[in-house]
């Protein structure tokens, strides 16, 4: 089946600042790749005819990461001006010419076989949630969607929407969410996708649900340290270094350097990255950065940066050096 799909990747990341000031906020790395990677990955296994990436003020930084890596047909639509989730799918509207669409958000790893999602129906992706208050609820009816709400105060369900969407109706899902900006209709002071899908319902489209049981937020600092667990347990990779204790899971670079070191569990180290007399777990090492004499837990620490002597627990940004004397 031919399809596209739209990644809104224009968000601006403020609760992983400092590393968001460095790169976009899909360029943050876990688990030895981008988010963006991660979600590349998973999508290119449905084999889309196009994918769509709505980018903001450090796009480009995006377009290059993604047209070097991928093997994919890509356009890249701009929106520095964000209203939402809604007016980021919206602007992707000129790409499509009633194909369905496929939308999966550029901050959230849904780490699931994709191509469950593709069919003859309009699909969106749920999981059952402890404090459904915080997300987009589905109420359902049989198999079917009965109402969706953003953020509900009191919430009937708590199956919340967990950013994965296949609509094959696309023509009706950019009609909706042009009904939505043309009336100004704003949730939180955001044109929503699940008010532009709840019009889709009303309208007598008929949406249905899959279950996804891992749904990984990359969307602070300790979301981001669970999610690079959960992806190394399962995609983790290394080669043993002379002289150093390495203890599984671990993604490391083949070019990154480690000498009389004991690094993990759960620790990915980017490109060129440099640790030394070291201990360092549960972290994430950018790339062509350097750790020397130091201990390290539940760290981040972002690309080309230098840490020197003394334990810590860190969240460093890209180009910072931190060293006691």
């Amino acid at each position: 089946m031919k399809f596209k799909a739209v990644i809104p990747a224009a968000g601006e990341g403020r609760r992983l600042r400092p590393h968001t000031f460095a790169v976009p906020k899909v360029l943050v790395e876990v688990a030895g790749k981008p988010i963006i990677g991660h979600i590349m990955d998973r999508l290119l296994e449905a084999g889309p005819a196009e994918v769509v990436v709505v980018v903001g003020e450090q796009g480009a930084m995006v377009e290059e990461y993604l047209r070097r890596t991928y093997d994919c047909a890509f356009s890249f639509v701009e929106q520095t001006d964000p209203h939402g989730l809604g007016d980021a799918v919206y602007r992707a509207r000129d790409r499509f010419d009633g194909e369905p669409a496929f939308v999966l958000l550029g901050d959230t790893i849904v780490d699931a076989d994709m191509t469950e999602l593709v069919g003859e129906h309009n699909v969106i992706g749920v999981k059952e949630v402890k404090n459904p208050r915080r997300f987009g609820i589905a109420e359902m009816e049989g198999e079917r969607v009965k109402r969706l709400v953003e953020k509900p105060a009191e919430p009937a369900s708590n199956l919340a929407v967990v950013g994965v969407y296949f609509l094959h109706d696309s023509r009706s899902l950019f009609e909706c969410l042009q009904k939505l900006i043309q009336a100004d209709r704003r949730t939180r002071g955001e044109f929503q996708l699940t008010d532009a899908l709840q019009m889709m319902v009303e309208s007598g489209k008929e949406i249905r649900t899959v279950r996804i049981e891992h749904w990984l937020d990359c969307g602070t600092p300790e979301a981001l340290l669970a999610t690079n667990r959960h992806l190394l347990a399962r995609d983790g990779k290394y080669s043993p270094r002379k002289g150093c204790v390495l203890i599984p899971p671990l993604s490391i670079a083949d070019s990154a350097r480690i000498e009389h070191s004991v690094v993990g569990p759960n620790v990915s180290v980017g490109e060129h990255a440099a640790i030394r007399c070291s201990v360092v777990a549960d972290s994430i090492i950018g790339r062509e950065s350097e750790i020397a004499h130091s201990v390290l837990e539940k760290s981040l620490v972002g690309e080309r940066s230098i840490v020197r002597e003394r334990p810590w627990q860190l969240n460093i940004g890209g180009f910072s050096e931190l060293s006691v004397d």
